[in-house]
């Protein structure tokens, strides 16, 4: 037999969804600005430019967060990007977590052994590039 108690408590889990202990929720959206120190993430509803230091890489798509909101999408990066470009893309592989407006991005490079992060970004905030050009939006 069924209690009160506990059909009240599932009514409320459902109502209320998974705990998260934050209290924060991951954007809808996530097209904008991500600034942080040496890093940023340029994204829009089709694709993503990320620069971290003097490195810059590209995802192909939408950056798509689970329940969580973790992300692991294919792309892109250049890491002898400056001060002379040569052109070498490896592929790479581009994670993280958004909470709120912050998120946490690692590249990982799937060709070598090359990692850069994790680096936190902010929603909205412009980045902090030191010595490296970084592209903006027109």
């Amino acid at each position: 037999m069924v209690t009160k108690a506990a059909v009240t408590f599932v009514a409320v889990a459902a109502l209320l969804g998974p705990c998260d202990p934050t209290g924060l929720k991951p954007p809808k959206d996530l097209a904008g600005m991500w600034g942080g120190e040496n890093a940023a993430l340029i994204a829009d509803d089709t694709s993503a430019h990320i620069h971290i230091g003097c490195t810059y890489g590209n995802i192909h798509n939408r950056i798509m967060l689970d329940a969580g909101g973790r992300f692991d999408m294919a792309g892109e990066q250049n890491i002898t990007a400056h001060p002379v470009d040569r052109g070498i893309l490896h592929p790479a592989r581009f994670s993280g977590r958004v909470i709120g407006s912050t998120m946490t991005l690692t590249v990982t490079l799937t060709d070598t052994t090359v990692t850069l992060g994790p680096v936190l970004l902010w929603y909205g905030k412009e980045p902090r590039m030191g010595p490296c050009p970084i592209c903006r939006r027109p």
